[in-house]
């Protein structure tokens, strides 16, 4: 259990410190007022997650620990927008059309919702 702790720690660490370049190399370049670095890296997480596990038979089939480390810690350190689209795609690949407008609906609003409120509350 504890080796699966640290190579999911090592690859969130990657993960995050990406998110960080990316952000760094983003603002640079781009100075007007549409969030490009996040969308950027929300993007690119989804693209690398879709890879990761469509590629997982042929890259981890004898290593379930590389997969801990790339796709739950690199891409969920990198956004953890990569795992809400992995996650929709799932649920509608499984016919749940419904729940997945549910869920997206949901956690774009009361995500939304949960930062006024939190700014709110802090003020």
């Amino acid at each position: 259990m504890l080796k699966t702790f640290l190579f999911i720690f090592l690859g969130g660490g990657l993960g995050s410190v990406f998110r960080y370049l990316t952000s760094l190399l983003t603002q640079k370049f781009y100075t007007h007022s549409f969030p490009l670095a996040t969308f950027l890296v929300n993007v690119l997480g989804c693209f690398l997650i879709g890879l990761l596990i469509g590629f997982s038979d042929k890259l981890f089939s004898s290593n379930a620990d590389l997969r801990l480390l790339f796709i739950t810690g690199f891409c969920g350190g990198y956004t953890t927008f990569s795992a809400f689209g992995y996650e929709n795609i799932q649920l509608l690949q499984n016919n749940q059309l419904g729940l997945a407008l549910t869920y997206i609906g949901l956690s774009v609003l009361l995500g939304l919702l949960a930062v006024w409120f939190g700014l709110f509350l802090a003020k």
